[in-house]
């Protein structure tokens, strides 16, 4: 009897408005996994945006966004697809950014002016009680419209039993205004606290731009790579050329790019050539050569010449539109870390007010003399101090600038677990073929017989191997194009199967293929064999030349291997890693390719069929070493799978990309070190945002209780409060901010 399988589930990510502070998170996942048909839910504070897989048979997107209006909280409109619309939507906020900008100053201002007043050096020429009277007005209009919105949230809140950062803002500075209401209105002349309340409302709404600026400057790389697209394209359409809006360019469209123009979408070369700048992709500064036949991406800059280009896949499908959506879903994950944040901030509010009163109920019954005001500053001061905000800001914000400086450098993370794991890293496994080298073979020498010039060598074989199929051939042929030489007709090819080829070339036999064959074939090949027995040692593969029954030489080839592997191995092994290398491959083709890599004999895994890739990571695994695997091919993607972290090359098979975690743009192999350096530099990161935000609270809060009182006689001010508490979030998400100036190379 079969297990049915699990229905196949979507995901959704839905922007929500009116997070403040982790609680809110906490909440809102709790409502989520609540919801018939959710399979799990995660919400990220930093990107105000909730990521839901779900049973699309069970629930909809309108029952998801019902399940978040019942936690209390909106939703926003879809992210708008159309660029000119996307671009409305962020004037929108930073035209919210600047009304809270607005309101901060007005309310800190109007604060600052009644503290003036109230601590005037030897006191106002009026009495208090009318003092009092005056600053009523402007501290109401504080507390209920500037400070409307803490209100508004903490009342929806409160409907639902729950407690949030706003709560405590509103019960801070509601207890500091209602007991000065008090005062005011009895006529007793005592001190008041308007200015407190009015202060703290001020900086905590000054906290919240500086957050919203410091997220808008953690989301703008994304955003800044986007802009890059072109908006029109040169179409070239019934024999005429015509610049067109890029979105009515279609996938079979012919395009003429210009130099010192960007490619407007993803395609091939049909005609011309030029060196094409990568940067934005894969952070690679020098320019890629580019000919007939080759790929070119989108948003890439054309530096040199004209081409006429065919294009595959526009909009969405593109490869820019690909980072960014896996980009996006990146920073809107969570990384592994955050369930210790959030089972602390889920008990962390309803504990803030717990010692608020309890300090309250103590500076009451044992405090000196006036109580009161003693005891309301106390448990003011506790309430607006608290900070969730920077607990909950300290992974997410981190993840969301380290994701986005991989993205600058062509490394694509799939998730915050995947950065939180590749820090973990010990053991970095690296696939030969296609990975260290370029997955291509190659004549890497010629060996002439004494007698026969080397370009004849070359032309001969390059002449009978035209008609093949076989890799070698192709490999044979490429470079005699590339030194352009002439090619004389064949007549009477045949193609030798597991041998060679053999050809009539100017009248003459020539048969090219392996040692084996011409033996088998009676050739005289006493002038080639010692060259044949030196070039395979050396981990080539000797392909054998004869011409009327006699070896004039042979041509060396290999699967040669990329300029930058050699340094890429060495800063693995700088990191404190251990490299190895697997291949199926003969064990002296593996070495040959491995020692001058710097890979010791013992960690190079040859002769390794497909099949069995993944059980050599498990071996590794079982001897204790957390293990990075890198490949690019199919047969590759059971050991990305089975690796703690896998490593796709991304111009490698599609299959393989979809198993790993990380991938990289390009096929440069030394932004493998590069990634596992950036891991370690956001976990750091993180490790900081989280040992401040714990520590603030856990030395601050007695503070603010009054702990020092007894020592110093000074109690905290609520207003100073307020500007730590406003402090700590900028601090952290600043501290994230550091991670744009990490460098990849």
């Amino acid at each position: 009897m079969t297990t049915p399988s699990a229905p196949p589930l979507t995901e959704l990510s839905i922007p929500v408005i009116g997070m403040t502070c982790a609680s809110c998170v906490t909440r809102i996942e709790r409502f989520l996994a609540r919801a018939d048909g959710v399979a799990d839910a995660a919400v990220n504070l930093a990107t105000e945006r909730a990521t839901v897989h779900f049973d699309p048979a069970r629930i909809d997107r309108s029952g998801i966004v019902a399940a978040i209006e019942a936690a209390g909280y909106d939703v926003a409109a879809p992210a708008p697809a159309d660029e000119a619309l996307a671009d409305d939507a962020d004037a929108g906020r930073a035209t919210e950014r600047r009304a809270l900008l607005r309101d901060a100053l007005l309310a800190t201002g109007i604060g600052l002016a009644m503290m003036v007043v109230s601590l005037w050096p030897g006191g106002v020429p009026w009495p208090m009680e009318r003092v009092n009277v005056w600053m009523l007005a402007p501290a109401t209009v504080v507390q209920f419209v500037f400070g409307k919105r803490f209100l508004t949230a903490a009342a929806r809140g409160l409907r639902h039993g729950e407690l949030t950062m706003d709560s405590l803002v509103s019960l801070g500075t509601l207890a500091a205004y209602g007991y000065s209401l008090a005062i005011t209105l009895v006529g007793s002349g005592d001190e008041t606290y308007f200015d407190s309340a009015a202060v703290i409302i001020g900086l905590v709404l000054l906290g919240r731009w500086l957050e919203a600026r410091a997220k808008s400057q953690a989301a703008g790389a994304i955003k800044a790579l986007l802009k890059l697209r072109p908006t029109t394209a040169r179409v070239l359409r019934d024999g005429r050329e015509a610049d067109l809006p890029i979105d009515q360019v279609r996938p079979g469209d012919l395009l003429r790019v210009r130099p010192g123009e960007r490619v407007p979408a993803d395609g091939s070369i049909l005609d011309g050539a030029s060196a094409v700048d990568e940067s934005m992709l894969t952070g690679e500064s020098i320019p890629v050569e580019k000919r007939t036949g080759d790929q070119v991406t989108g948003a890439t800059m054309n530096t040199s010449g004209s081409f006429v280009m065919r294009v595959e896949r526009v909009g969405k499908d593109t490869t820019l539109a690909q980072i960014a959506r896996l980009v996006e879903q990146a920073q809107g994950s969570k990384a592994p870390i955050q369930r210790l944040v959030d089972q602390v901030t889920a008990r962390f509010v309803p504990a803030v007010v717990l010692v608020a009163a309890a300090a309250f109920g103590l500076w009451l019954l044992l405090g000196p003399e006036p109580r009161l005001p003693a005891a309301l500053t106390a448990a003011v001061a506790v309430l607006i101090i608290a900070c969730p905000c920077a607990m909950g800001l300290a992974t997410p914000t981190a993840i969301m600038v380290g994701t986005a400086k991989g993205a600058e450098a062509g490394i694509l993370v799939r998730d915050g677990t995947a950065l939180e794991q590749a820090q973990r890293v010990t053991a970095v496994v690296l696939d030969k073929t296609g990975t260290i080298t370029l997955g291509q073979p190659a004549v890497v020498a010629l060996r002439p017989s004494p007698g026969t010039p080397e370009p004849e060598l070359l032309r001969l074989a390059a002449a009978a191997e035209r008609g093949s199929e076989h890799p070698l051939a192709e490999a044979i042929v490429r470079l005699a194009t590339e030194r352009g030489l002439q090619l004389p007709p064949v007549t009477e090819f045949a193609a030798i199967p597991g041998g060679g080829v053999q050809a009539t070339v100017e009248a003459r036999r020539v048969m090219v293929g392996s040692l084996r064959l011409l033996v088998e074939h009676d050739m005289d090949v006493q002038s080639v064999e010692a060259l044949a027995s030196e070039a395979a040692a050396t981990g080539h593969t000797p392909v054998m030349v004869a011409m009327d029954g006699v070896a004039i030489g042979l041509l060396a080839i290999a699967d040669t291997v990329k300029p930058e592997s050699a340094e890429a191995v060495r800063r693995l092994q700088a990191a404190g890693l251990e490299v190895w290398m697997l291949t199926g491959d003969r064990q002296a083709v593996a070495e040959a390719i491995g020692a001058p890599l710097g890979l010791a004999p013992d960690r190079i895994l040859a002769e390794v069929r497909p099949e069995e890739k993944s059980a050599k990571v498990q071996d590794l695994q079982a001897g204790g070493a957390v293990v990075a695997m890198v490949g690019d091919g199919i047969n590759d993607a059971p050991a990305l799978a089975q690796a703690d972290l896998g490593v796709a090359i991304g111009t490698g098979a599609d299959v393989a990309v979809e198993a790993s975690d990380i991938t990289l743009v390009g096929d440069d192999l030394r932004s493998v070190a590069a990634a596992i350096r950036l891991s370690r530099a956001t976990m750091r990161t993180i490790r900081q945002n989280l040992a401040w935000a714990f520590g603030y609270n856990l030395l601050l809060i007695p503070v603010a209780a009054g702990a020092l009182f007894p020592l110093t006689g000074w109690l905290l001010s609520p207003a100073l409060a307020a500007g730590a508490m406003a402090l700590s979030s900028v601090s952290v998400v600043t501290n994230s901010l550091r991670l744009k100036r990490f460098r990849t190379s």
